[in-house]
């Protein structure tokens, strides 16, 4: 006989099983490869980074990196202590090398019931070596006292955050082991599901860095999210090859089963791609970021299935065998009898609920800062900030960034602002004091700054002459000095300039006191002041994120515009970006939620070929999204609004799997029994798979939600539990009930094209017939036929289709059956709406059969009264007996 010619599939895996050595080496070179790259991956802490760049937050933010400099600060907060111990406690600190200033007194602010407030600024960065080993010596001071410190000085969020993930993968690991175990079919199978996942994990960290740089969140999560989201490709091939290794040898079954497995795999991977897929047309681009990152780590997954995971089979493939052990999982037969049950009770409530989760998600307290969000476990930092704030309150600083150069402006602005009860305090160079009650930018003459500032009256003359040449204004030589004014902050700056070019040189107290007030300018300069722009710092008296926060906002831009315009103002700060954040949020929610659910209806228009479907199995996840989100609004707890954007994405392209997997098994069965039994049938099949992804997905954002301290990084963990777990719930306890009541519309709106087929097929015994068919029937016989043959039949059913009847089906007059015994046949029961057995003999036999009545010569209520009495299988003159082409029973036409 000849060979089949082999598909360009079965070719593909093919050269993959027999080049395994060949993939095991190149796989050996990545991960050396990948083994340092991972340090070559450079991560992204502040999330602020990834907002649109047209923001004002965005745009203000890179102004004030690139021309102000921010030193570090401290609040430190000491428990049981007096007022003049905390005094000296004070002079204490200021002492310490890289502290530039403390800020202490007795006024509520920092003085209240035996608590003191320090607020320390340092003199570097937050980075800088000079802040953090002052850090370290104020940590030092003070570990005898009831301490509580709130900076970012020495702070390393990163590697906390990394340390926390190394924990978390670890006990995942575990989980998935268990998992895996329970669900297997061989011992051996574990590691090989293991290592092809590592690898994949590996890859995926170690390809990182072409990305360029990643947020904290993508570095942290991904891996997880990988093993969680991924493992079912793992299962499907390993299922596959267990399945086809009972007939045939390791290699073969490994290239049958990885030829069968690519497309089913593939198109399986779809969904989560898609709903990923989404998270790039978010606004905001960190979704861009995760998604790109979690993406690569699944396509990466599938390429480890795909040309690892064969070689892997082959090589465990004797150990699989002798390890092999009893299920391990359950059937959920009960299940299945309880939906079958409920199939009428259940929906409607479904669909009130449905409509009362989607009001409560709509209302779910959403929030843009995760400041004063609190998880499950809180770090030194978090602990010390919440005791702080319950203490003195938290500060709520914006920074107010304006065109350099107005003082008389900068000087009204900051009176402006000063007169809202919304403003604790503002400060600029306008309203910082010099000395002797003068402001930094008072303008003062010659003899007027020659007395502040201790010097004669002609090094005052020959300094405002040097001032007025270098910049160029040679009038006011002319006309006189006496009443030509300079600020004095730009005057003590070019004194400062004059005096380290040894132009001017002073000696004695008055040098002192001009080094310390140069020291002070410098650093006011760097922080408040450059050629191009001056920052004003304001204090709000109000929350940092709430309605008349944003609504103030909007009044200081308002005050500002008046002094410069509109165009030439920032307001940056906390608020701010929560405000920008905010106004995003409603556009990617909605496009999100949209997006998600429009790229996984393709996929599944494509893979059931039904409209209907499609749309039952989205009403369901989306109903367990609404459910999840109905969570925070019942608790009154808000909830960080990315995290709704990536778990609504996530539940919607990997949770919509577990309904996929449950309505393909109920199509393929019920073709074969009638669908009450295929979707109990079909949840057995599925269960397996979906306890296996949905425990490891649940499980690990649990893991997530509880151990790690970042709350951004908990709200996703948390959320995603929480979802999949509903998610399982209701494609166990509600699927199938709109499965089996939706049937007739999932068939109503299918789209799929009906292949004829020609192969003859045997049937013996009781064979219900309806539909046209050719063959042999003890005879032949050709026609449209409905109703029973009684023998052998070797036909090809054109159209419609034979069903084989239970051969105790002969052995009593069918009306003498119980009424509700079941007759297996789905089209029946499409065509009459009945199954039992009275209605089928009167179907068969009565309304479908008026020639068989007209040939016999009796008018139908004869014939139905003498079928009733005569047809019995031993009765010679039923109509069985009669009827001599072939024995068969009903009407017909032959040609």
């Amino acid at each position: 006989m000849k060979e089949s010619k082999a598909s360009p599939m079965e070719k593909l895996a093919t050269f993959i099983v027999d080049k395994r050595n060949l993939f095991f080496l190149l796989y050996i070179f990545a991960l050396v490869f990948c083994f340092f790259s991972t340090n070559w991956v450079k991560v992204e802490n502040d999330i602020t980074t990834y907002l649109p760049e047209e923001t004002e937050t965005r745009q203000g933010l890179t102004i004030m990196n690139n021309e102000f400099v921010t030193y570090g600060t401290a609040r430190v907060m000491v428990s049981n202590i007096s007022y003049e111990r905390g005094e000296r406690l004070k002079e204490d600190l200021e002492s310490i090398t890289g502290v530039s200033g403390v800020e202490f007194d007795n006024t509520a602010d920092h003085y209240i019931n035996s608590s003191a407030l320090y607020d320390i600024t340092f003199d570097g960065t937050v980075s800088d070596a000079v802040s953090i080993e002052a850090m370290h010596q104020v940590n030092g001071l003070l570990k005898d006292y009831d301490t509580y410190v709130s900076t970012e000085v020495g702070v390393d969020s990163a590697a906390d955050l990394k340390a926390e993930m190394q924990v978390i993968i670890v006990i995942a690991a575990v989980i998935i082991v268990f998992v895996l175990t329970l669900t297997s079919r061989s011992y051996a199978e574990v590691p090989v599901l293991i290592a092809t996942f590592g690898v994949a994990a590996l890859l995926n960290m170690g390809t990182n860095f072409l990305c360029g740089t990643i947020s904290f969140i993508s570095n942290s999560v991904t891996v997880v999210l990988q093993l969680a989201l991924a493992i079912d490709y793992a299962i499907i091939l390993c299922h596959r090859f267990s399945d086809e290794h009972e007939t045939l040898p390791a290699r073969e079954a490994c290239i049958t089963a990885l030829a069968k497995a690519i497309p089913e795999i593939s198109s399986s991977s779809l969904t989560t791609i898609s709903g990923l897929g989404a998270l790039v047309f978010m606004h905001f681009r960190i979704g861009m970021d995760l998604s790109t990152v979690l993406i690569k780590a699944i396509l990466l997954s599938l390429l480890s299935v795909f040309t690892l995971m064969p070689g892997l089979l082959m090589l465990f493939s004797r150990l699989i065998d002798r390890t092999k052990h009893k299920k391990l999982l359950p059937s959920i037969t009960a299940v299945g009898k309880f939906d079958v049950l409920t199939r009428f009770i259940i929906p409607p409530i479904f669909a009130l609920i449905l409509v009362i989760a989607a009001v409560w998600a709509n209302k779910c307290p959403y929030c843009y800062s995760y400041t004063d969000l609190t998880t499950s476990k809180q770090s030194q930092s978090q602990i010390a900030y919440q005791k702080i704030k319950n203490t003195f309150g938290a500060g709520n600083m914006v920074a107010v960034i304006i065109p350099s150069g107005n003082y008389g402006a900068e000087s009204s602005l900051l009176k402006a602002l000063e007169s809202y009860p919304e403003v604790k305090s503002a400060t600029g160079l306008a309203n910082v004091e010099a000395m002797d009650g003068h402001t930094l930018t008072d303008a003062l003459n010659p003899r007027e700054f020659s007395e502040l500032a201790g010097i004669e009256y002609e090094l005052s003359n020959l300094l405002y002459s040097a001032y007025a040449m270098n910049d160029d204004q040679y009038g006011q030589i002319i006309n006189g000095l006496d009443n030509y004014q300079v600020p004095l902050f730009d005057m003590f700056l070019f004194l400062k300039d004059q005096m380290e070019k040894g132009n001017i040189t002073l000696e004695g107290d008055i040098q002192d006191t001009l080094d310390d007030l140069f020291d002070q300018l410098e650093k006011a300069k760097l922080q408040l002041k450059t050629d191009n722009y001056t920052r004003l710092v304001v204090y709000l008296n109000l929350p940092e994120e709430s309605q008349e926060t944003f609504d103030f906002l909007k009044t200081i831009h308002k005050e500002a515009a008046r002094h410069y315009g509109a165009d030439n103002v920032y307001v940056v700060g906390n608020s701010t970006s929560d405000y920008d954040l905010s106004s995003s949020f409603s556009q990617d929610n909605l496009l999100i939620s949209i997006l998600s659910a429009l790229f996984v209806i393709i996929i599944l228009l494509f893979t059931f070929k039904s409209a209907g479907l499609p749309v039952l199995l989205i009403l369901v996840i989306q109903g367990s999204i609404w459910i999840n989100f109905s969570f925070p609004y019942l608790m009154d707890e808000p909830l960080y609004f990315l995290s709704y954007l990536i778990v609504n994405s996530i539940q919607m392209g990997a949770n919509i799997d577990y309904a996929i997997v449950i309505s393909s098994h109920y199509k393929d069965l019920k073709s074969q029994m009638h669908p009450k039994k295929a979707i109990v049938a079909a949840l057995n099949e599925a269960f397996p798979t979906i306890f296996t992804s949905g425990s490891i997905l649940a499980g690990a954002g649990a893991l997530i939600g509880q151990m790690t301290t970042n709350p951004i990084i908990s709200a996703i963990g948390n959320c995603l539990s929480r979802g999949t777990v509903i998610s399982i719930l209701l494609v166990l306890a509600v699927l199938p009930q709109i499965l089996v009541l939706g049937d007739h519309i999932i068939e109503r709106t299918s789209f799929e094209l009906n292949h004829i087929n020609l192969t003859a097929k045997s049937y013996s015994g009781l064979v219900r017939v309806q539909g046209r068919i050719k063959g042999q029937v003890n005879g032949t016989i050709e026609g449209s036929f409905n109703g029973i043959l009684r023998g052998d039949m070797e036909a090809v059913v054109i159209a419609g289709s034979a069903v084989p009847l239970p051969p105790g089906l002969l052995d009593k007059p069918l009306l003498c059956m119980e009424p509700d015994t079941e007759i297996p046949g789905p089209d029946l029961e499409k065509e009459t709406g009945e199954t039992n057995a009275a209605t089928l003999c009167k179907t068969a036999y009565c309304n479908k059969a008026p020639d068989f009545e007209k040939g016999a010569g009796e008018n139908k209520a004869q014939k139905t009264d003498k079928h009733t009495k005569e047809y019995t299988p031993g009765n010679k003159n039923s109509a069985a007996s009669r009827s001599k082409a072939g024995q068969k029973e009903g009407s017909g036409k032959n040609e």
